[in-house]
């Protein structure tokens, strides 16, 4: 069978830069760090005193009281981005064939809050007190069910659980299975809200979170000084459509999917493999699925965490694949601005991607100070710039050694 085109026609997030696509894209645009002092909970007793979290954002008024009540955080956070997706898109589902259209959404680790909150309602009252909505609360398939329901998608439904590289691998699944002939529509990304005592406490077990108190100084990929990632909470959604149908009702489109790359470092559950080999093979297979040459790619759009291990790595990574283009390779992070939002980091880094082919502006990798040796890429620092960007590599990389990334290139009729 020919492999058919697989457009974007729709994109929509929440994060902590902004609570739509256009302020998002705005705030990244000026540099703005979406990073501060934890709200959410009491950090007296913690460590770890900063996050980037979704603020002033009306839920309950988007999406309803009696229904939010039923839902985790990062259902409601996923729900609040489809439904600007699902808009932005102008698809009329009367006029669609539904049975052709999936969803494929992920989440790195599901509802923690309304975990945290069960053990603790049942430890002081018995565990059969717990709501009867606790389970469908914290499944991680739950926001891709609920999208499902609400705008009646009856194609394939599923969630990909891969840590970090999540929301990466719902974009790239989601390009399969349009390109291969079993939807002609998928609504894909992620959503994340671990920014509760449970999840801060376990990363920062593990030292992986940064512990300092400016957020200026907090997320800083690249920089020698970096010390670990910051939380990040929010959600991206993206409508990807096969092109001859996206052309059949006159959709915009923002930028076209050419190639994925899915592999697995089999190396630690944590650590990226010597090299970035993991990382460098993947980067690779995404080229080659898209069937371009790595010279052809201007601008990615790194995993960039702020941990010493990632950044390196990813560095080393890049080198491997790009050689000599890696000088003219414009990389950057834009973690440095929303911190990392797990399941959700790669959604909300490809709408980004889009954003940067579609107007030719490359985003910065802001708070930049201290050069490292051993990430000798143009990050672009500080300050965003206005390039002629015509392909992009985004690219995810997960505990457990998973790796993503998505090849865009530019829409151009």
């Amino acid at each position: 069978m020919e492999k058919r085109r697989v457009v974007i026609t729709g994109m929509g997030t929440v994060n902590p830069v902004g609570g739509t696509v256009a302020d998002s894209w705005t705030a990244v645009k000026e540099g703005r760090c979406g990073i501060g002092p934890i709200t959410r909970y009491d950090t007296s007793n913690m460590k770890v005193k900063l996050a980037g979290e979704v603020r002033d954002l009306d839920i309950d008024g988007l999406l309803g009281r009696r229904e939010t009540k039923k839902m985790d955080r990062f259902t409601q956070l996923a729900l609040v981005a489809a439904d600007e997706c699902m808009a932005d898109s102008g698809l009329d589902r009367e006029r669609t064939a539904l049975d052709r259209c999936g969803v494929i959404f992920s989440s790195g680790i599901g509802g923690f809050e309304t975990v945290g909150e069960a053990h603790r309602r049942g430890s002081e009252r018995g565990y059969d007190t717990v709501s009867p909505f606790v389970i469908p609360m914290i499944i991680s398939n739950m926001a891709a069910g609920h999208m499902a329901i609400r705008y009646g998608f009856k194609g394939m439904c599923s969630c990909v659980v891969t840590a970090c590289a999540g929301g990466t691998n719902a974009v790239g699944d989601a390009f399969r299975h349009i390109r291969d002939g079993y939807a002609e529509v998928v609504l894909c990304g992620g959503a994340e809200a671990a920014v509760t005592p449970l999840a801060m406490g376990g990363f920062t077990a593990m030292k992986a979170l940064c512990e300092g108190a400016d957020p200026l100084r907090a997320s800083i990929p690249f920089d020698a000084e970096r010390s670990g990632f910051v939380m990040g909470e929010g959600a991206g959604a993206l409508l990807l459509e096969e092109y001859a149908h996206a052309m059949a009702r006159g959709a915009k489109i923002y930028a076209e999917v050419i190639g994925y790359g899915a592999n697995c470092d089999a190396h630690h559950i944590t650590a990226p493999a010597p090299g970035g080999a993991g990382g460098a093979a993947c980067m690779a297979q995404a080229l080659a699925d898209a069937g371009v040459a790595p010279e052809a790619v201007d601008y990615i759009n790194a995993h960039g965490t702020s941990t010493p291990l990632n950044d390196a790595s990813e560095t080393a990574a890049i080198h491997a694949v790009f050689g000599d283009h890696t000088g003219a390779l414009m990389v950057s992070s834009t973690k440095s601005m929303t911190g990392h939002l797990l399941g959700a980091a790669g959604a909300v880094e490809a709408i980004f991607t889009a954003l940067a082919l579609k107007e030719g502006y490359a985003p910065a990798t802001i708070g930049y100070q201290v050069p490292d040796p051993a990430c000798d890429l143009d990050i672009v620092p500080n300050v965003g710039r206005t390039a002629d960007i015509r392909t992009a590599l985004s690219n995810s990389l997960g505990f457990g050694g998973h790796n993503a990334a998505i090849v865009l290139k530019k829409w151009e009729e």
